[in-house]
C-alpha cells in the first residue's frame, strides 16, 4: 500500500467522493453514496448544484483562454477528476496552457496522477498541499508557471473549508497578491439564503455526519473575496446564471470572475 492509499479514510463519507457521486462519477464507496442519498432527500437539488458548478468551471476557463488570454491556471482544491476539468478546458482552447492542480485529498491525489494528462505542447502538475500553505504551494507552482505572467486562480468549492472570515478572505488576498497584474480570481462558495432553507438543513446534516466541515456565507460575504479586483459582468451571482448557454434555475453555489 502506498502512502497516499493508507490515508484514505472509507469509514466516513467525504466531501469530494460525494461530490463526485452527485456527478455521476465512480470515484466513491458506499458510505460517500449514503450520505449523497441522506442530502439529497433533505435539498432534493443538491446534486444539480454540482454539476452547476462543474459546468460554471468551464465556462470560466473558456472566456479566460478565450477572451482574456490566459495560458496559466493554478486550481486549489481540484476535487476528483471529472468531465472537463481545467486543464482539458483550457488546452482544448490553447493546447500550451498550463495547469497546476492542488489538493491535500489523497484519494483525489491517486486518481490525479493517473487520469490528468495534458497536451503535449502545455503542462499539467499535481501538488499535495493544503490551502493554508501558500508559500510551499506558490513555490511549488513556479516550477512549472510564470508567475510573473498572469494566472487564473481557480478556488471552487474550497474557501467554505476554511471556518475563520479573516482567515479565508486573508488567504484569498496573499494569493492574489503574489500574482501579476492581469491574473484573475475564479472563485465558488455555497451560500445561505433565506429563499433556500432547505440548503441550511443539508448543510447541518453534512458537518455532523461528514468531513470536511463546511461553512456557508451570504451572497455578500462572498463578494467580498473579490475586494480590490475588477469584477467580469455579471458579477457574483448563483452560478448557474454566470454567462449561461441556456437559462438554467438559481442554485446555493455564488461564483464570480475578476480580474486584477
Amino acid at each position: 500500500m502506498t502512502d497516499i492509499e493508507s490515508r484514505i479514510d472509507t469509514s466516513r463519507p467525504h466531501t469530494a467522493r460525494i461530490w463526485n457521486y452527485w456527478t455521476g462519477g465512480k470515484d466513491n464507496y458506499p458510505v460517500d453514496r449514503e450520505a449523497g442519498d441522506r442530502i439529497r432527500a433533505l435539498h432534493p437539488g443538491i446534486g444539480e448544484y454540482a454539476k452547476a458548478d462543474r459546468l460554471f468551471l468551464g465556462r470560466a476557463v473558456r472566456h479566460l483562454a478565450q477572451r482574456e488570454g490566459i495560458r496559466q491556471f493554478l486550481d486549489i482544491g481540484t476535487g476528483l477528476p471529472s468531465a472537463d476539468n481545467t486543464h482539458e478546458v483550457a488546452q482544448r482552447v490553447a493546447p500550451d496552457a498550463r495547469v497546476v492542480y492542488v489538493d491535500n485529498d489523497p484519494l483525489v491525489l491517486a486518481h490525479a496522477r493517473a487520469l490528468l494528462i495534458g497536451t503535449p505542447e502545455g503542462r499539467t502538475d499535481y501538488l499535495d498541499a493544503d490551502l493554508r500553505d501558500i508559500d510551499t504551494i506558490l513555490a511549488a507552482a513556479a516550477k512549472t508557471l510564470d508567475l510573473s505572467q498572469p494566472v487564473a486562480l481557480m478556488l471552487l468549492g474550497v474557501v467554505i473549508f476554511i471556518e475563520d472570515d479573516e482567515e479565508s478572505y486573508g488567504l484569498v488576498r496573499r494569493l492574489m497578491d503574489a500574482l501579476a497584474p492581469g491574473s484573475h480570481l475564479v472563485l465558488s462558495h455555497t451560500v445561505t439564503h433565506p429563499d433556500m432553507p432547505d440548503v441550511d438543513e443539508a448543510v447541518a446534516f453534512w458537518n455532523e455526519h461528514g468531513t470536511p466541515k463546511l461553512t456557508q456565507r451570504t451572497p455578500a460575504a462572498v463578494a467580498r473575496y473579490f475586494d480590490g479586483l475588477e469584477l467580469l459582468e455579471p458579477g457574483v451571482v448563483s452560478c448557474s446564471a454566470w454567462r449561461p448557454e441556456e437559462p438554467a434555475p438559481d442554485v446555493a453555489m455564488y461564483a464570480g470572475v475578476a480580474r486584477k
